[in-house]
């Protein structure tokens, strides 16, 4: 499993890689393997400003369907439109194709309430 360092991590598997004042953010490696083939990822908050912790999304797999959450409050700027027609990568590359929303941040301090790569990869007891 892969826990790349320059990200930021969510006990809720979700991961953050902020440019400036705008962030991207999927799930994780350890998440899609637990979900197993995706085959929806449904985004409907474009647009709006969620905050922390909040739903803006689900994704479905081929037996359960897990609800994506805001690693930290902003507003959600641009959906992977990949997603819509090739969900499946996700699995393919969390970490890079398979990212799902583009955020501007609205509290960049949160940040520093997210897990590091080696805390995440102690939490899923890697």
């Amino acid at each position: 499993m892969k826990f790349p360092e320059h990200l930021k991590y969510t006990p809720e598997h979700e991961w953050i890689a902020v440019q400036g004042d705008t962030a991207t953010v999927g799930i994780t490696d350890f998440a899609q393997r637990e979900l197993g083939d995706i085959v929806y990822v449904d985004i409907p908050s474009a647009g709006k400003e969620l905050d922390a912790h909040t739903p803006f999304g689900t994704v479905e797999a081929v037996k359960t369907v897990s609800e994506l959450y805001m690693p930290v409050k902003g507003t959600i700027i641009e959906i992977n439109p990949r997603l819509n027609e090739a969900p499946e990568l996700v699995n393919q590359d969390p970490y890079g194709e398979g990212w799902m929303i583009k955020i501007r941040l609205s509290d960049p301090s949160q940040l520093n309430e997210l897990l590091g790569a080696e805390q995440y990869q102690q939490l899923v007891g890697n």
